[in-house]
Formats: structure tokens, sequence, C-alpha cells
């Protein structure tokens, strides 16, 4: 029976290619601005499936909870690491201030909008606002607040969006399953919940 192929690294360690695809894999999650699919890393990595699968394996149990500040997880259909829970408090600690200054209520507004209805798309959330939302979405991605999460369906569909780790953390949520039910939010927003209500049946039907 033929032997699994070895590689020999610089500091003379013995590692398997999955080793070495590990690696890769993991360079690809920390350098990407948005969770990366399998058929992504498959791509980047010109390697086949089931390897990349084996190597996310092994990248799992190297960062899981209980083991590692960074934590690999499934996210919007991809793979990301976030941080850990026992490191979130730290995390929002440092990320908050920077982030929540100067938030308008247009950004307010539209974070709501897309926590609630994400992923969500840039005209449906100018939709439910009643105004242009490319400047406050565009805004809040760079502040790392929301995320590129695939397309409507159809030629040209546009970009959907949705929360990331980082507005959890900084919320002080554990996840989006946390969020107050819009029902328990008062008077004020009974014009967002009508509009939040209209969108999501013109989207389901």
């Amino acid at each position: 029976m033929d032997r699994p192929l070895r590689l020999i690294s610089r500091e003379g360690i013995t590692e398997s290619p999955i080793d070495a695809l590990a690696r890769t894999v993991e360079a690809l999650l920390v350098v990407a601005s948005q969770p990366l699919t399998l058929e992504q890393l498959v791509d980047a990595t010109e390697d086949g499936l089931e390897r990349v699968e084996t190597a996310l394996g092994l990248l799992s149990e190297r960062y899981r909870e209980g083991r590692s500040g960074i934590v690999l997880e499934r996210a919007a259909g991809g793979y990301a690491f976030r941080a850990a829970r026992e490191a979130a408090e730290a995390c929002g600690r440092l990320f908050e201030r920077p982030v929540e200054r100067g938030l308008s209520q247009a950004a307010l507004e539209t974070l709501a909008i897309v926590a609630y209805m994400g992923p969500v798309s840039r005209p449906e959330i100018a939709r439910i606002r009643g105004v242009a939302a490319d400047s406050t979405v565009a805004s809040l991605v760079e502040r790392g607040l929301i995320a590129e999460a695939g397309r409507e369906a159809g030629p040209g569909g546009a970009v959907r969006y949705r929360a990331t780790p980082l507005f959890e953390r900084v919320f002080g949520l554990d996840s989006l399953a946390e969020l107050p039910r819009l029902d328990e939010l008062g008077a004020d927003t009974e014009t967002l919940r009508d509009r939040l209500l209209e969108v999501a049946g013109a989207r389901a039907s």
C-alpha cells in the first residue's frame, strides 16, 4: 500500500499536503472581507472539493470554542472567522467607540433594516426608508457593520447585505436571534414596521 505523500517544511517538520492546503485556506479566510463559499475556496486554491472540505475540517478543529480566541464558523452560506465568545467583551471594548461614533440616524435605521431583513438589497432598503441608501450602505460596509451576502435572483440582480459579527459584538448580541421583536420597540417604529412588513410580503409573493 502506498503511503500518503509527506512534505518537508523549511523547519524540517514533516507535514501532509492537506496541512499545507489548510494553511492556504486559513490565509484566504483571514484576508477575505466576507464569508467565502466552498466553491470560492476551491477556485482560489485550485484544489479538489473533497480536499478543501478536509482542510476546513482541520481548521474547524484548530479554531473552535474553548481552544482558540478565533473560531471558524459557517456564515451566510460560506466560512468565516469570528472572535470566540470568551473574547467578545474585549472585542466590543476595542471596536464599540470608533464604530459607533458618528453613526447618523440614517445609518442606524439602515442597520436595523439589514439586521431584521437581511440579506436585503439597496433597492429594498431605499423602499423601506423612502430615500436612496447607496452612500449609507457604502459607509456601513466600510465600517465593517454590514457585508455583501450574494445577489438577488435574475440577471443583474442587486447585491444583498447582511449584518456582520462585528455588528453583533458592537451591539452586545451573541446572535441576531437576540434582537428585540419589532413590536417591542415602541410606537416610534410604527412606520418602519409597516414598511418592513410591506416589503417582506412583496418578497414572499
